[in-house]
């Protein structure tokens, strides 16, 4: 998941009571329009995409036997997205990656650990709380 990194708590115990309401999917609007979100998460989306073309929605391809699908859920200030297993890994980079370029957060929602990264000074991101995989890794 990317979000916002303006919008949740900084701590554990209040990430996780966020984004355990923002996955309620309880708005009351699409979760498959980046319309309804943030500049920077938008512009994420639109680039992951490319690579990545989502299930639904407005940007969805006619091919649906394409294994780069994507379910997207789109908030107001987050973005989940679930791959299938046969991308995880790509996936899971490109995403890391893609979050540093556009200065938003991301949590390794598969992880154990729950990983949660907020971009930094140097505009990369830094692991804040939780575990898993080290940003230096995923080059």
């Amino acid at each position: 998941m990317v979000f916002d990194p303006l919008a949740p708590p900084f701590d554990r115990e209040g990430f996780i009571d966020w984004y355990r309401k923002q996955t309620e999917w309880t708005a009351g609007h699409s979760y498959d329009d980046a319309a309804i979100t943030t500049p920077a998460l938008r512009a994420w989306f639109m680039e992951m995409i490319s690579q990545y073309p989502p299930m639904n929605g407005p940007y969805a391809p006619d091919d649906t036997d394409n294994l780069r699908l994507t379910d997207y859920s789109i908030g107001k200030s987050i973005i989940y997205a679930a791959f299938a297993w046969s991308e995880a890994d790509s996936a899971f980079r490109t995403m890391f990656n893609l979050a540093q370029k556009h200065r938003v957060g991301f949590f390794d929602v598969s992880s154990d650990e729950g990983g949660v990264w907020l971009p930094d000074a140097a505009a990369g991101l830094s692991l804040v709380h939780g575990g898993g995989m080290k940003p230096g890794s995923l080059q």
